[in-house]
């Protein structure tokens, strides 16, 4: 079994994978730095993360999930929470909760501060899950072993087309 005890000043905070990382411009508003601690204890049930955001950047587009619920905790400095259509100033000791739901409850946090913002989020891992991203109209469907899809909510194939 893994050390079940990790301490916060000894995360190595790193890039995301390639697989996962932002590219060209969307690379300018997108780069967090990641410390998966739930993988490195074992989690089997909750994902446990460290991010840190460098000042003017985002961590993830704006998002909902349809099954997983996700808690944030804003370790150190200050930004901005989008939850739906309101903006909410956040800074060190907030918790923020981001429920599993529809587009209202789509979420994402940004350093609107000159000072790193770092935070730990916490989420269900459970799967199938499916993802929404109302400001470019995509959606992810995930089987939680890896294999994802990334389509467009107004590009529907009929359910007989091919059959």
């Amino acid at each position: 079994m893994q050390r079940p005890i990790i301490n916060l000043d000894t995360l190595a905070l790193s890039p995301l994978p390639a697989a996962y990382a932002a590219s060209g411009e969307t690379a300018q508003r997108y780069a967090p730095r990641i410390a998966m601690v739930g993988a490195q204890l074992g989690a089997q049930k909750l994902g446990y993360n460290v991010i840190s955001l460098a000042p003017g950047l985002r961590a993830f587009p704006f998002h909902n999930h349809r099954v997983n619920e996700e808690l944030f905790y804003i370790l150190a400095g200050s930004g901005e929470m989008r939850i739906g259509d309101q903006r909410h100033a956040v800074r060190a000791g907030d918790f923020i909760c981001c429920p599993a739901g529809g587009v209202e409850t789509a979420h994402q946090l940004i350093n609107t501060s000159e000072a790193e913002l770092r935070y730990l989020a916490v989420s269900t891992q459970m799967a199938p899950e499916i993802a929404e991203f109302p400001d470019s109209g995509k959606y992810s469907v995930m089987d939680g072993q890896g294999a994802r899809i990334i389509g467009k909510l107004d590009c529907s194939l009929d359910y007989w087309e091919g059959e």
